[in-house]
């Protein structure tokens, strides 16, 4: 990414930013939260975007076992419903 479309995003993100700030009408500590929210996104995708942090693809929030165990579990309390499924033949 050049430098550029770096200055260019960064513009845009404060321009959306100060236009939500100025013509939505919000609490205060919810504007504080939106902005720290955009300003910590902006920081991050910056660093990513200067190779100092690697991919954030990988980046997962919880654990992912646990994902796989709830979905299992709602697998598991719809067990009647697997008998009526056929799949298609080939």
């Amino acid at each position: 990414m050049n430098l550029i479309s770096l200055i260019l995003t960064i513009v845009v993100v404060g321009v959306a930013l100060w236009a939500i700030n100025s013509f939505i009408p919000m609490e205060r500590r919810v504007k504080s939260i939106l902005n720290g929210v955009v300003i910590v996104c902006l920081i991050l995708w910056l660093l990513q975007a200067f190779g100092v942090i690697g991919s954030l693809r990988n980046v997962r929030i919880g654990s992912a076992d646990g994902a796989a165990r709830s979905v299992q579990s709602a697998v598991a309390c719809n067990d009647t419903s697997r008998s009526s499924l056929s799949l298609p033949s080939s």
